[in-house]
């Protein structure tokens, strides 16, 4: 792909870092940075797609409201991106900082929604992407909900070949890893656990190991595992109310390998009205 001078100082000039993103979720001074990708891994019904919500309305509200005020593709594979819920939970924040209704088209406005129902489309939309990151200086953050949509439909298509099998998420880890590199973007993408059979010793449960195509496991440089904690009384034996003892609490796990070392993170939320609340 060929650029003009304009597409190379965009590309080269120095894009927002999400470094503190949400500070609760990372290990101290460990947030992802440029050029890093964030997996949010676990089964249906742990809040994965709530927290993405929660990250992205961090990015496109403004500075005032506690924001980044960046701009953010939102690639839908599920066809479950809740737009109503999403706008519920700008609205809560911007409305308790007192804001109006043109703050609200302002933050929706740093925002691109695509669609896509394949691994082919998955892969032209991020051929297309680098357009738009070519172009767009403040774009820093990707969000695909979620990169493990097409699993199955690939594995049909690639009959007994385990090759073919993973050809086209191959193809597309390759082409994002070019993009995290070349434009120093942030990436954060939901993967939904399955239960598979493995052999050996340390096998396992088998729902919490990676089961994605190498090349696209190599790309993840911080993994959330998100799971749902059983409901109890913990809340009304603490003294809190009788509502915050029914609702439903998440637990995310973070491994960060983004540094030499490994670092470790736990933290627990659950999900309001106006959106992510951790405890």
């Amino acid at each position: 792909m060929t650029e003009n001078g304009a597409q190379l100082f965009a590309r080269l000039e120095t894009r927002p870092c999400l470094k503190d993103i949400e500070p609760q979720l990372f290990p101290e001074g460990g947030g992802p940075n440029h050029g890093e990708v964030v997996e949010l891994y676990g089964t249906e019904g742990t809040g994965k797609t709530e927290m993405l919500y929660h990250l992205l309305c961090r990015c496109v509200l403004p500075v005032a409201t506690g924001g980044l005020e960046v701009d953010v593709v939102f690639v839908d594979t599920d066809y479950s991106l809740d737009m109503l819920r999403l706008v519920s939970i700008l609205e809560s924040r911007l409305n308790a900082a007192d804001s109006d209704e043109a703050a609200l088209r302002l933050c929706l406005s740093r925002l691109l929604v695509v669609h896509c129902s394949s691994s082919s489309q998955l892969l032209l939309t991020l051929y297309f992407l680098e357009t738009s990151l070519s172009s767009r200086s403040g774009l820093a953050l990707l969000l695909i909900d979620s990169i493990s949509a097409f699993y199955w439909l690939d594995r049909c298509e690639g009959g007994a070949s385990a090759i073919r099998q993973e050809e086209k998420l191959r193809k597309c880890a390759e082409l994002l890893g070019r993009l995290l590199s070349d434009y120093r973007i942030t990436v954060f993408t939901t993967c939904h656990a399955i239960k598979k059979v493995y052999n050996g010793p340390s096998s396992g449960s088998g729902s919490d190991r990676p089961y994605l195509c190498r090349p696209w496991q190599r790309l993840v440089t911080h993994r959330l595992l998100c799971s749902r904690q059983e409901t109890n009384n913990m809340a009304a034996s603490a003294g809190g109310s009788e509502e915050q003892s029914q609702r439903q609490v998440f637990t995310v796990h973070c491994t960060s390998s983004g540094s030499r070392t490994k670092a470790y993170r736990s933290s627990s939320f659950c999900v309001t009205d106006g959106g992510v609340k951790f405890i």
